[in-house]
């Protein structure tokens, strides 16, 4: 009887080993991340420089804007708000800070804006650097003022 119950852990082990293995070879490992729980960091989805909102999306999003346009805005988008916490958007021309606002966001998403007026004195390169609540570099958004 032992004999027989030997025999048929030996023929489950051989049929399920060589599949097991192989299903982790084949498994890319994001996949293995995938069906870990939920990562408790902050998650930027979307963030661009546009012109305007339309229904809370961004509208003629660009890397070049007019100083004509008269004000464009940095829109930027999380898909995973872990807690409530702060984000910064820092304006920033010529590699000098011009404007910082501080913005919420909520759970379990929130999108949030600032925006510029802008004057002729303004042309020229720019970019956005968003922040997060301890100041670590989240995305850089670059972009022109131009006549």
């Amino acid at each position: 009887m032992a004999k027989i119950g030997f025999i048929i852990t030996l023929v489950l082990a051989v049929m399920l080993f060589p599949a097991g293995l192989a299903a982790q070879e084949d498994t890319p490992p994001s996949a293995f991340k995938a069906a870990s729980p939920p990562n408790d960091q902050l998650h930027l989805a979307e963030a661009v420089i546009c012109e305007t909102l339309e229904a809370f999306k961004p509208l003629n999003p660009s890397v070049i804007f007019s100083v004509n346009v008269g004000s464009i805005m940095c829109f930027t988008a999380f898909d995973h708000v872990p807690e409530r916490t702060s984000i910064f958007h820092d304006w920033i021309r010529r590699d000098r800070l011009v404007f910082r606002k501080k913005l919420v966001l909520k759970t379990p998403r929130w999108s949030s804006v600032s925006s510029i007026q802008l004057r002729e004195a303004d042309k020229g390169p720019w970019r956005v650097e968003v922040r997060d609540a301890d100041g670590n570099l989240l995305r850089i958004l670059r972009f022109s003022i131009t006549d």
